[in-house]
């Protein structure tokens, strides 16, 4: 056994010929013990045997073989669990999911939005629906989606169970039938978007939800948000196949859901109040017999719409409310929703007609955007998109003043911060600034402005044509394509607003999307950042945060996991509350290279906040490094539903 420090406190931790050993009993001392029921903690020992938590208590007995951790002054709490995750492609890559472990998230559920591997690659009649479903809903690079349905030789739901309970996986994996991939299976990925299906297809659709929830599938994913389109020709301008099911397909396929007690995983339209609400009615006891869990993304304070979560809020309480009786939450994300673009990309871009068209294109064809870019037609749609509601008086101008813009992205320079570009002295500064020095430069006839020569070199080549700030967008964008990287934040800016939706009675946290928009967004950490939150108020505050982070979405989904007492499957997390409180969450993303994926992605990795990631009764995570043969040997399972 080999000795190191955890702050002050000497700890024990596993060398390499332990692990390979397998110890079977391991106890936490001195813990601050949260057990994940929402109770007071209390200062315990924890004892580990054969992978189940044996005892808990106070100077608990051991064995002269048990590795003993001394947790005094640290938090000892259930592994948590990551609700609204895409990491059935990661997983393929990298099973050991080093990324999700160190955040000390034990239980990932996959399979939402309605797309998945579910039924492998799918691969017929020269179809390709993992790159076509996933490069522009989620914005994986095509590269990583190709290499991933290579992988996916499986041919059914039952197979594909199989399949992950014969991997090495780091965490615990609970999958959702995703109901794209049941029209692909059944209708053709051309049929899914181009047609009704028939009585027979309906059946066999049916029959395909029923044998997923038998074989103990979680529940069922669809999606409706307005700006998920396919990705390869010629079905670039069609949204995902689970958008054209009409209202009787879903409540057909949601019946059998319903009857196994099982979860609806749901987005909403997004423009179309009157549907939405029609839709998770679905969620009636009172017009079905029976509740339907759903759990749908998401309640967003949104920059643009200060409506748009009061709404959430309001047909979450309908729904549940005595007269519905409906079981429904919404999916809360736990942190600003920052978005990183490489120029005009980015995961909400496809909500323009005008940027979809730039979306359309490979990520490295510049020279189709360019053509584009330069269309006097396009680029005049553009401007009068960009600009709408910004200038005169309108009924846009009005609904932009009031922050009830239906437009997601804000449209506004100001909002718009430099990452990456050729000048670097823009790095780290809103877009706002240069175009204000621009037109200053040019005020003075070039006399002063621009800050330095290169930046002089810039201001010469914009088109004297460029008189507003999307001309001047528009000139960056044809000058740098992609290599202008920026980021903003596009909602959950205010903090109060924020903490109010995480821990509304009416919402989850979880909507974290970890493992999609590898190189736009990073929400491994979202746990953490609940955690974080909540501290600021004390610990009865972080006792709910936690049980909301493990026992509730796993009393939800079904899930024997998320708790804390004896002859429980012992995963466990443990943190260190001084590091947590020192952490700034917006200061630790970055763009990393990750060579098991084969492509650069976001990444959000606080220091020394999670020391210890127990997964089924195996340390898989201890200070600050991961167990030798994580990815290699198994530590999670597959989780079946209750």
């Amino acid at each position: 056994m080999q000795g190191l420090t955890y702050g002050s406190q000497p700890v024990s931790v596993l060398g390499s010929d332990e692990l390979e050993a397998g110890l079977s009993e391991t106890v936490y001392r001195n813990a601050t013990l949260f057990d994940g029921l929402g109770g007071a903690p209390v200062q315990s020992d924890v004892l580990i045997r054969d992978g189940i938590i044996a005892a808990i208590g106070k100077t608990l007995p051991v064995s002269e073989e048990a590795v003993e951790i001394n947790c005094h002054g640290l938090w000892l709490l259930p592994g948590m669990l990551d609700i609204h995750t895409h990491l059935d492609l990661e997983v393929e890559l990298t099973p050991g999911l080093p990324e999700v472990v160190r955040h000390g998230t034990t239980t990932v559920v996959i399979g939402n939005c309605s797309i998945g591997v579910s039924y492998g690659n799918q691969r017929r009649n020269g179809e390709d629906p993992i790159v076509d479903c996933f490069a522009r809903v989620e914005n994986i690079p095509r590269a990583v989606l190709e290499k991933v349905a290579e992988h996916c030789t499986w041919d059914s739901s039952s197979s594909y169970l199989d399949h992950l309970k014969a991997m090495p996986l780091g965490v615990n994996v609970a999958p959702l039938l995703p109901h794209s991939m049941v029209r692909i299976e059944v209708m053709g990925l051309k049929g899914s978007v181009s047609r009704k299906p028939t009585a027979i297809e309906l059946r066999q659709m049916e029959k395909l939800v029923e044998t997923a929830m038998q074989e103990g599938y979680v529940g069922l994913s669809t999606d409706a948000l307005p700006f998920h389109f396919l990705a390869n020709a010629p079905h670039k301008k069609n949204r995902i196949p689970t958008q054209y099911a009409e209202f009787s397909e879903l409540k057909r396929l949601l019946s059998v859901v319903r009857r196994f007690g099982r979860v609806w995983q749901a987005t909403p339209p997004k423009d179309d109040i009157v549907d939405a609400v029609r839709t998770f009615l679905l969620t009636s006891r009172r017009l079905y017999g029976r509740a339907l869990k759903a759990s749908v993304l998401a309640a967003l304070d949104l920059r643009t719409n200060q409506l748009a979560y009061r709404l959430c809020l309001m047909l979450a309480r309908i729904l549940n409310s005595k007269i519905v009786g409906g079981h429904f939450h919404f999916q809360a994300l736990s942190g600003p929703f920052r978005i990183w673009s490489d120029g005009a990309i980015n995961p909400v871009a496809d909500e323009l007609p005008e940027l979809r068209a730039l979306n359309e294109l490979e990520l490295d064809d510049r020279e189709g955007r360019l053509r584009i870019l330069n269309d006097p037609q396009w680029e005049k749609a553009f401007c009068r998109m960009w600009m709408k509601g910004r200038k005169g008086f309108s009924f846009a101008r009005l609904q932009r003043w009031l922050r009830l813009d239906p437009i997601v992205l804000s449209r506004s320079l100001a909002d718009m911060n430099v990452v990456e570009c050729p000048l670097p002295l823009w790095c780290g500064k809103t877009l706002k600034e240069p175009y204000r020095r621009l037109k200053l430069w040019r005020a003075s006839g070039g006399r002063y402005g621009a800050e330095n020569a290169a930046e002089e070199a810039l201001f010469r080549k914009v088109p004297g044509s460029a008189k507003n700030d999307a001309q001047f967008l528009l000139f960056l964008l044809r000058e740098w394509d992609t290599a202008l990287r920026w980021e903003t934040a596009i909602a959950n800016n205010d903090p109060d607003i924020l903490r109010y939706l995480l821990f509304h009675p009416m919402t989850l946290p979880g909507f974290n999307d970890s493992g999609a928009h590898l190189a736009n967004i990073a929400f491994y950490d979202g746990n953490l950042r609940t955690l974080k939150i909540s501290q600021e108020e004390g610990l009865t505050r972080v006792a709910e945060s936690i049980m909301r982070l493990t026992s509730v979405p796993a009393e939800f989904f079904g899930l024997d996991v998320g708790v804390i007492r004896v002859g429980a499957k012992a995963d466990l997390c443990v943190v260190d509350p001084e590091a947590l409180r020192v952490w700034d969450p917006e200061q630790t993303c970055e763009l990393q290279e990750r060579s098991e994926l084969g492509c650069r992605a976001m990444v959000n990795r606080p220091v020394g906040v999670v020391r210890e990631v127990m997964v089924s009764g195996r340390r898989a995570w201890m200070e600050g490094k991961y167990a030798d043969d994580l990815g290699r040997t198994s530590y999670g399972t597959v989780l079946r539903a209750r």
